[in-house]
């Protein structure tokens, strides 16, 4: 039988102030990790679009302050557009066979179309985090593309948190349906919950009821917390957990965060093209697994200027992960990585199997006789 292992990686991305820069740095992260033959890359949540962090909208309870509508308006405008529907037109969008405009090839503003060449050219499986518009809302998505196949699947988180709540709509929970493909002979059951979804245990066990192996866990989530969370989620799914977090210092929010015009960023160049990228140092950390960090010396893509000392704190430090199926760490959390980090491992899925010897919590150890989930839309039986 053939070998059942893939190469596996989660980067440590921050977006960048304009879309495109960001999917510059998409562009030539997925690149550089085709050089290290990873075969499926995770990134972090709302990777796209961005994460609304420190951002107020000028809110509260009983009141909008008229500030506030126009953060609202340059992150709206911010954000992808992939040509779907409000309610989520399902296989019709990724199958294509929505309307398209007279005189336009695709639906939305390409970025669907970038990612599907970007699969394509090199050879990886992309899994990213973004935040779409459909209609007059946003809603916070996971995307997946195949380099053969283009996009298999999106979904919508369920349960913005907090005041997520105000700038991100609902999406509906049949979109918890897992995408199932082969990837060099290894049949893959990928499905994700996105930040604090993690929380929500029935629907933690949606997924496990679809039995699979590869539990995509995007967050913008960097409490201390968060790890064991996900080796809690690792060892009762049996499944190989990747969590992708954003780092980011105060002084590298976008410009539709902090107010500014693209020409007062501090950027210089972004983690773009892949003969304009900085250098990187690679870490060997044991056999099998890497450690990709950037190069700190005179190589920084940011500008050195003189800065507020409240600019240099980080308003997020990350935290990405790799956990294997008995919840062993296979990648520590990776703290205070700004720019570049990427974690690669090789991942035998037959571990996957070996760990249901003694834990199924979705069938032999369900007694599923007597407990029963069912959710609205969602088919829990496994793919065939």
């Amino acid at each position: 039988m053939s070998p059942q292992t893939l190469t596996l990686a989660v980067s440590q991305s921050r977006t960048l102030s304009t879309l495109s820069a960001t999917l510059s740095a998409l562009q030539a992260t997925t690149q550089l990790a085709a050089s290290k033959s990873v075969d499926l890359i995770l990134f972090p949540e709302a990777y796209l679009g961005g994460y609304p962090r420190t951002c107020s909208f000028g809110a509260a309870v009983g009141a909008r302050a008229a500030e506030g509508r126009e953060q609202f308006l340059r992150y709206f405008q911010s954000a992808v557009d992939l040509g779907d529907t409000p309610r989520g037109a399902g296989d019709e969008w990724i199958d294509k066979e929505l309307d398209v405009a007279k005189g336009k090839e695709y639906r939305g503003d390409g970025t669907r179309e970038f990612l599907e060449r970007v699969a394509r050219e090199t050879g990886v499986f992309i899994v990213t985090g973004l935040v779409e518009k459909a209609g007059g809302s946003l809603y916070c998505s996971v995307v997946y593309v195949c380099p053969h196949l283009g996009v298999l699947g999106k979904r919508r988180k369920v349960m913005p948190t907090g005041s997520e709540r105000l700038i991100w709509a609902q999406g509906s929970p049949s979109t918890l349906r897992a995408v199932t493909t082969t990837i060099k002979g290894v049949k893959l059951r990928m499905a994700a919950a996105i930040c604090w979804e993690n929380y929500m245990p029935l629907l933690r066990y949606s997924l496990y009821s679809q039995n699979v192996n590869l539990y995509l866990a995007p967050t913008a989530d960097a409490r201390d917390t968060w790890f064991p969370l996900m080796r809690t989620v690792a060892a009762e799914g049996r499944a190989f957990v990747l969590s992708a977090n954003q780092c980011m210092k105060r002084k590298h929010l976008p410009d539709w965060i902090t107010g500014k015009t693209s020409g007062e960023s501090k950027e210089v160049t972004s983690v773009a093209k892949p003969n304009g990228r900085r250098r990187s140092t690679v870490t060997v950390k044991e056999d099998k697994h890497e450690l990709v960090l950037p190069d700190t010396g005179s190589g920084s893509a940011i500008a050195d200027d003189a800065a507020d000392p409240a600019d240099e704190e980080y308003v997020s430090r990350g935290g990405s992960c790799i956990i294997g199926p008995l919840g062993d760490v296979l990648k520590e959390p990776l703290w205070e990585i700004e720019d570049g980090g990427l974690h690669i491992v090789e991942a035998d899925f037959e571990d996957c199997e070996r760990g249901r010897l003694d834990l199924d919590v979705a069938g032999s150890y369900s007694r599923n006789d007597a407990f029963h989930l069912e959710v609205d839309g969602l088919d829990l039986d496994p793919a065939p």
